[in-house]
């Protein structure tokens, strides 16, 4: 039997980013060109 190797999975280091003030700090806001805005809840600041 012929033996594979495993490739690595090269990981991108975590950015922080803003939590979301109604969420709370379970929740980080999306980085957008103009804005961040908050997936769950739907939040959202001008920068």
């Amino acid at each position: 039997m012929a033996e594979e190797k495993k490739a690595k999975k090269k990981f991108k280091p975590y950015k922080k980013t803003k939590p979301c003030p109604k969420c709370g700090s379970g929740v980080r806001l999306a980085e957008h060109a103009n804005r961040r805005s908050c997936g769950k809840c739907g939040y959202f600041e001008k920068k």
